[in-house]
């Protein structure tokens, strides 16, 4: 783009009066003519805990390469991230939404304080998407998003293996169905290359829906970890971020209302991680839109699903991408008139155009119109007099017998006593579990269950056991796991009433969730009921707690009002 002038990145390079700046510039070798360009702030969540992230560095490369083939000069900052599966069971998972937060915020500091023109946003798993998409129309600067893509799929006994396997593995091993050795065999190979994990669990929906928002290039949900096509779609990430800022072209142009309509198409057409459910309305805030769970029902009202993946079937998102990837997905809902075709996306081309050329290549993998594994959405959301903000399951995840069930009450104010229960084979055919006080204040930070859903199981109960949480369940969840459930326990709702041995109807069909006690019963528990004292009192959890909104509005922090901290 050679010597630029009127850009933001002026206001720490350009004039006498900018010496000083320019003269930190060059003692870390930058040029002048590299300050002549604009500069394109890339965001390395790279580290060595999270798989999915490991090898981010080759991808940076792969983008600064690309911006710098387009007349850019790449800039590299890094991010935090959480890795859910090491984080998960321990105190660790308090941590995993509340880095969400954080993330953000971090982007935010890095770009306003250092006036970047342009933004290329390297993500990949767990929290980390979600928030460098909340950060995108925050700061409403040209912006790319780039995921490192999923990792392969392991094989043990001749079969396809993921990380839901080996968790499943732990609750088969209780009941003597895998012994010690079988389990140690498997979780050397059940997660085989780096990359987010192989499945449809909550990374590679989110690096779906970025694709399907108009966030991301086509690939970027499905293209895998290891693959030289990801390389190359790292590089053209890098340089079409130099067309977007040519065009002034910014997330907010891109993140309409009707492009998150699309991506909540896409996320019920392949059976997304529930989670989606609680980070669309997050971002899309940030965006100055207002994204309730009534959306999400009537768009699964009418989309079919069309993709079974792991956890609910027995594709994986490789086999996705040699079908089509997300624009196959995306092909057969324009077939289907369920799109907005002329949103605006980051190939510079709307939807429409970008799907004219785009063809399915398996119908197994990404089913016709006349032939979906189901005729509505692989995501519901139930309301009733246990959630009467909403609650949320993976419909397409849960076995037909589970569909709908009266069940007794077993209650349990954390992850820790249920799964203790689990263990000592005191949950039995029948049972409602219900997990609670783990919100996202209560928890706080609505911890991801899946230690509990993996060994229910794991020990075969999954056709016989029911789990409601105020929490969060894993993206690799499957069965009748019912989360979200809102208002949360902390905060009064009707899940913190429920007693031991009290029935609960679930009925997804019909989209309900009921505490089968009468209103004058509630109402007398719930004069009688107080909060408990907060779990964890101090650093950033509290302060997280202190702030954190309902799961039905996306978690968000809510704006303490002046003179809080006085």
């Amino acid at each position: 783009m050679g010597m630029e002038t009127g850009m933001r990145s002026d206001a720490v390079k350009r004039g006498i009066e900018r010496a000083p700046h320019r003269s930190l510039f060059f003692a870390m070798g930058y040029t002048r003519e590299e300050l002549n360009q604009p500069l394109i702030g890339v965001c390395n969540s790279q580290n060595e805990i999270i798989p999915g992230h490991f090898h981010l560095d080759l991808i940076a490369r792969a983008v600064k390469d690309g911006v710098r083939m387009a007349g850019g000069t790449p800039v590299e900052f890094p991010a935090i991230g959480v890795d859910d599966g090491i984080a998960m069971g321990h105190i660790g998972m308090h941590y995993s939404l509340p880095s969400r937060e954080l993330i953000a915020d971090s982007i935010e500091t890095m770009a306003m304080a250092h006036q970047f023109d342009a933004l290329v946003l390297i993500t990949n798993c767990d929290k980390i998407t979600p928030a460098m998409l909340m950060a995108a129309p925050r700061l409403n600067i040209p912006t790319m998003i780039v995921s490192g893509g999923p990792m392969l799929a392991g094989r043990s006994e001749g079969r396809p293996v993921d990380l839901m396997t080996i968790f499943e593995a732990v609750g088969q091993s209780m009941i003597g169905a895998r012994s010690e050795e079988q389990v140690l065999a498997l979780e050397e190979v059940a997660c085989p290359t780096c990359g987010s994990c192989a499945g449809l669990f909550t990374a590679n929906t989110m690096n779906c829906l970025t694709e399907a928002l108009g966030m991301g290039l086509p690939g970027n949900g499905t293209a895998p970890a290891i693959s030289g096509a990801r390389l190359r779609l790292a590089k053209r990430a890098g340089i079409q971020v130099m067309e977007l800022l040519r065009r002034n072209l910014r997330p907010r142009d891109i993140m309409t209302r009707e492009a998150f309509e699309n991506a909540i198409a896409v996320d019920m057409a392949i059976g997304g991680s529930t989670n989606t459910m609680l980070h669309l309305p997050a971002i899309a805030h940030e965006a100055g839109i207002a994204l309730d769970l009534t959306t999400f029902d009537g768009i699964s009202e009418r989309t079919p699903y069309l993709s079974s993946l792991s956890p609910a079937g027995g594709h994986h998102l490789a086999d996705l991408d040699e079908a089509g990837g997300i624009p196959g997905v995306l092909r057969r809902l324009m077939e289907a008139g369920l799109l907005h075709l002329g949103c605006q996306t980051v190939t510079g081309q709307t939807v429409g155009e970008n799907l004219a050329a785009v063809r399915v290549t398996n119908p197994e993998v990404i089913r016709p119109l006349d032939r979906p594994y189901r005729p509505q959405g692989g995501l519901a959301v139930l309301w009733g007099s246990l959630a009467p903000d909403g609650a949320v399951v993976k419909a397409a995840a849960v076995s037909p017998e589970m569909l709908r069930r009266v069940g007794r009450a077993r209650v349990y104010d954390s992850e820790e006593s249920a799964y203790q229960a689990m263990v000592r084979n005191q949950i039995v055919k029948g049972d409602v579990v219900v997990i609670r006080y783990e919100g996202p204040k209560g928890g706080p930070g609505m911890r991801e269950m899946l230690v509990p859903t993996s060994t229910v199981s794991g020990m075969g109960l999954d056709r016989d056991v029911a789990l409601i949480t105020d929490g969060r369940f894993s993206g690799a969840s499957r069965g009748a796991a019912i989360g979200h459930v809102s208002p949360e326990a902390m905060e009064g709702g009707p899940i913190a009433l429920v007693r031991e041995g009290d029935l609960i109807e679930i009925d997804i069909p019909a989209k309900k969730l009921n505490l089968l006690v009468s209103d004058a019963q509630i109402a007398e528990r719930l004069a009688a009921w107080t909060p408990p004292p907060p779990k964890i009192q101090h650093g950033y959890l509290a302060r997280y707690a202190a702030l954190a909104s309902s799961a039905a509005r996306g978690g968000v922090l809510r704006v303490p009002p002046p003179g809080i901290w006085r």
